[in-house]
């Protein structure tokens, strides 16, 4: 039967074999891997690649963390209990090229001394140019995967992940989306099954990235282009750091900062007023930033 030790063996194995795809197809950069305990229980291994072919950041950490959850913690997640117990991935892509897409994945477990347990995760991209062929194809592979599990999954979890990367003072998502689901529970025997879901969308990921590395990858750009890739990047910190819950969970719980933050790019740009030109490509993308389009 699947408990917390097996699941956490699964994550950091899935960490090893994404780390690995990812730098066959960068081609050259390496992840340097930093093992790190937490004060209150627990740790786990942060791995980034910096300045490699493709990928100019880019990070995948896994952590197994337990100890005593804060008050607020506790009130924020509704959940009874002192002790508790989280492990997962996460993952954060920033590519050197304007032609090829930021991309997140998280997947996750977590369990309070009560019993009490849920898995999480998703996984969205975040193109500094939306190309509608690519956003298709990064959709079909997520819905062939939630389909393979459940036929109600990926509209559900589309519409959550809609609903959850929205900047909602730019009234605008952060990319084109993807899926997102946390609170998945149920009886011992169902997770199981859940937790093969969970880590069917975690393998995904590196062949989809790794796909679209390789047809955009060598694309020429402009210095304009370069500059509308800082600003969008800076559209992605703003989401990070003011509305993603796993960044507020981390902070409150005392996690790494280092291992934390890895999602924010290394270069981000805020110009001020910055306007795109009528009928360019920029303006093409903010109009697909939009909840709700059917890829």
């Amino acid at each position: 039967m699947v408990n917390k030790e097996i699941i956490a063996a699964q994550f950091k194995a899935l960490q090893s074999d994404i780390c690995a795809a990812i730098e066959a197809a960068d081609g050259s950069g390496k992840f340097v891997p930093e093992e790190w305990q937490r004060e209150g229980g627990g740790g786990g291994i942060t791995r980034v690649m910096q300045r490699g072919a493709v990928l100019e950041k880019a990070g995948v950490n896994f952590s197994a963390v337990h100890g005593q959850l804060p008050e607020r913690t506790k009130k924020a997640l509704k959940v009874n209990g002192d002790s508790f117990f989280a492990c997962g991935v996460s993952i954060v892509m920033h590519p050197n090229s304007p032609m090829v897409p930021i991309i997140h994945m998280n997947v996750r477990y977590f369990e309070m001394e009560t019993g009490e347990w849920w898995f999480g995760g998703g996984i969205d991209l975040t193109p500094h140019y939306v190309v509608e062929e690519d956003a298709k194809y990064f959709h079909s592979q997520l819905k062939s995967v939630c389909d393979n599990h459940n036929r109600d999954y990926y509209s559900k979890f589309k519409k959550w992940a809609d609903d959850y990367f929205f900047i909602p003072h730019r009234n605008e998502t952060r990319g084109i989306g993807g899926i997102f689901f946390d609170r998945l529970n149920g009886s011992p025997e169902e997770r199981e099954k859940i937790f093969s879901f969970v880590l069917d969308v975690g393998k995904i990921f590196a062949p989809t990235y790794t796909n679209l590395i390789q047809k955009n990858k060598d694309l020429p750009f402009s210095i304009l282009q370069k500059e509308w890739q800082l600003v969008r990047r800076g559209r992605y910190v703003e989401f990070n750091l003011v509305y993603d819950a796993g960044t507020r969970f981390g902070l409150e719980t005392g996690g790494r900062i280092e291992s934390i933050l890895m999602s924010l790019p290394e270069y981000a740009s805020w110009k001020y007023n910055f306007q795109v030109l009528p009928g360019s490509r920029e303006e093409e993308t903010l109009l697909f930033l939009k909840k709700d389009i059917g890829w």
